[in-house]
């Protein structure tokens, strides 16, 4: 191992700032690659001066497109840094090439990028095979629209901006196709796009976001949050006398805005340990090394036959993007003081640097 501090660097966006702020907790210097025209958040307001001890941004990478990061160059200069990468969601979508991620990218990836793909519910191993293997109960999913027999929630992307995905809901076929038309000719989707269709379970929406860390071989729940949408959050806000007042044409949007820290029942919490455990232990059997880090199941807790329980509707397989995570209580249940998603991922890498262990919590491109 070299003997030059290392770099903590991330994609600018998403999460970058929880990711730096962690880092120089833990005396890391970081590095954010930015796309220009949305640098300000990392050159201006939030880097770092070190005569006030403020800030959190130390180096600024500024890319024509975030794209570019894939080019020699550009990786020549984050490994000149010494860098260790930590993904998050939008390194994924603008990036938009798991190939790429996989075997083009030089530059030591904290986690496992090989699972980053099974976000896309895609590939060799998507994340229900994940979720079947751990046990874990999902959403009956639907293969065409005449199946439909039940309310459902239908997922597909955006026409427009396919970055972002296209929400909305029926109870039959016939509904379906309605709205489906609808959509379409209002160049909100696109009529070839391939939609998942799966059932809607009505519960309360939690964000379970775990880390898990191999120099301990320990699962830690660091916390819970759900997430605020735009249109239908403030949709949900207005007496339902006001939203008949509504276009009936209105587009439901579900596109994020933010987050929300929450807390579960406590009664849940050995529950929620015990999806997790069997998902890293999934993770393990289908993608070795398995889950490196925070991950986060994506849930509704529904009433069950005898309790209350969880159905996982989505798997974020990297950082979360609700820095305001730390708010809930329970990893000051373990650390005995509030410790962010960022901070943990700093505390993992300066424990595997001082133990010459990199390799356990780190993966590079295959050849």
């Amino acid at each position: 191992m070299t003997n030059m501090p290392y770099t903590i660097a991330t994609l600018g966006s998403h999460s970058a700032l929880d990711v730096c702020s962690g880092a120089k907790t833990h005396d890391f210097s970081t590095l954010v690659v930015a796309a220009k025209g949305r640098e300000k958040t990392y050159t201006q307001y939030y880097k770092s001066e070190a005569d006030s001890n403020t800030g959190c941004v130390d180096t600024v990478l500024l890319l024509n497109n975030f794209k570019e990061i894939l080019t020699p160059s550009v990786q020549a200069e984050l490994n000149q840094a010494n860098s260790i990468f930590v993904p998050n969601r939008s390194f994924e979508v603008y990036i938009n090439d798991y190939d790429a991620i996989e075997t083009e990218f030089k530059v030591p990836i904290f986690g496992n990028r090989f699972l980053l793909r099974c976000e896309e519910r895609a590939g060799k191993i998507t994340q229900y095979d994940l979720l079947k293997k751990a046990g874990i109960r999902m959403p009956r999913q639907f293969k065409t629209p005449a199946e439909i027999d039940r309310l459902c929630i239908i997922k597909t992307v955006q026409k427009q901006r396919p970055i972002e995905r296209a929400f909305f809901f029926a109870k039959n076929p016939q509904e379906y196709q309605q709205i489906w038309t609808q959509l379409v000719e209002s160049g909100f989707i696109d009529e070839h796009s391939q939609p998942l269709i799966e059932e809607y379970c009505l519960g309360v929406q939690v964000n379970l976001n775990f880390f898990y860390s191999p120099l301990n071989q320990r699962l830690e729940l660091l916390g819970t949050d759900t997430r605020r949408q735009t249109n239908i959050s403030g949709l949900v806000t207005l007496p339902a006398r006001d939203q008949l007042k509504l276009p009936e044409d209105l587009v439901i949007s579900f596109e994020e805005a933010g987050h929300v820290a929450v807390t579960i029942l406590e009664s849940m919490l050995e529950e929620a340990f015990a999806l997790g455990e069997r998902f890293v232990a999934a993770t393990q059997q289908l993608a070795s090394p398995g889950i490196i880090g925070p991950f986060s199941l994506q849930a509704s807790i529904v009433t069950g036959e005898r309790k209350k329980e969880f159905v996982v509707f989505d798997v974020s397989p990297r950082m979360p993007g609700s820095p305001g995570i730390a708010a809930t209580p329970y990893s000051g249940y373990h650390f005995r003081r509030p410790v962010t998603v960022g901070e943990r991922v700093a505390m993992e890498i300066k424990r595997a640097v001082k133990e010459d262990a990199l390799s356990l919590i780190t993966s590079s491109v295959r050849i």
